[in-house]
Formats: C-alpha cells, sequence, structure tokens
C-alpha cells in the first residue's frame, strides 16, 4: 500500500507491528476517520518507545 516502512522521527528505526509508539498529531478536524493507519502515516510524526523515554529526562 505504502512505498515506505513508518519509521521513528528521531531515531529513523523501523516501527513493526506491536511496537509501542507515540504520534505527534493534530487533533483532526473530520468525523468518521476510518482509515486510520492512512491518516496517522500522513498527518503524524512517530516517535518510538525509547526515543520517547530518553526526552522525559
Amino acid at each position: 500500500m505504502f512505498g515506505n516502512k513508518p519509521q521513528c522521527s528521531i531515531c529513523s528505526k523501523e516501527i513493526k507491528g506491536d511496537d509501542v509508539v507515540y504520534v505527534k498529531m493534530r487533533y483532526p478536524k473530520h468525523k468518521g476517520m476510518t482509515e486510520i493507519k492512512a491518516y496517522l502515516k500522513n498527518e503524524g510524526r512517530f516517535i518510538c518507545e525509547e526515543c520517547f523515554d530518553k526526552g522525559d529526562d
């Protein structure tokens, strides 16, 4: 479906199924979002758990 795999926006680690990730994004204006993966890929920045935990210092 997509040409490239999702990656952490900080360390560029590939995001895989069942990984814990954090997504920085704006709350959507529209109702009824059915293609959530596509929306997150287009509108969000993925942050892996390790990078997110490092930022909590």
